[in-house]
């Protein structure tokens, strides 16, 4: 799956997120928001001047949310993004407004559309994790030229093979190859088990 059909997942199958930025005191805030459009820029929303959101994404141009797909913990997808944000022109968020309907129920009358105005995440990065899948499914994405940034864990050179991590891996992704330990990182839930119990310390963190 490239980052165009992830964009397109959150947008028509996720549709409302968790956003948080941070207030002035750097303690997070949430709200549900819409993610009402994509494109080769980035991430569309929009929000009205009124609220503290506003606010806040003014003063502190920042943006991480999660959406979840699925009606059980075993059946869910999560798309997660973080990235930078600014604000758009109105034109932009016309073309919002028309994509998305239902918002005219919301804000019927050009009068109480006045103080709306969109936002888009130009650039970032994001993690797609699927738990519906055995062994789940993870993997990271950039966007917007962010380079992209690791996590997890992996094995280095010093590892004497002897399979102490495949013992306690949940998902199994762990493997021998030419006598030393591999982690598949697109099945690791970077649980830590084998960072914990590798008596050599050849597990870093990344």
């Amino acid at each position: 799956m490239n980052r165009e059909q992830i964009f397109d997942f959150l947008l028509r199958e996720i549709h409302t997120v968790v956003m948080a930025n941070t207030d002035d005191d750097g303690k997070p805030v949430t709200c549900a928001i819409d993610i009402m459009d994509y494109d080769s820029q980035g991430i569309y929303f929009l929000t009205a001047k009124g609220k503290k959101f506003y606010d806040r994404l003014k003063k502190y141009p920042f943006i991480s949310l999660t959406g979840i797909k699925g009606d059980s913990t075993m059946k869910r997808i999560a798309v997660s993004v973080q990235g930078n944000v600014r604000e758009c022109g109105r034109d932009i968020l016309n073309k919002l407004l028309e994509r998305n309907k239902y918002m005219y129920d919301i804000y019927p009358t050009e009068q109480s559309q006045k103080n709306l105005t969109a936002f888009i995440i130009y650039e970032g990065h994001g993690e797609w994790f699927d738990l519906s899948k055995k062994p789940i499914d993870r993997f990271s994405f950039v966007f917007g030229g962010t380079t992209d940034v690791k996590s997890g864990y992996y094995i280095d050179e010093n590892c004497t093979s002897c399979k102490k991590c495949l013992s306690v891996c949940p998902q199994r992704c762990i493997e021998i190859q030419e006598n030393r330990a591999v982690i598949n990182q697109t099945h690791c839930l970077h649980c830590g088990n084998c960072f914990e119990i590798c008596p050599i310390g050849a597990v870093r963190r990344l």
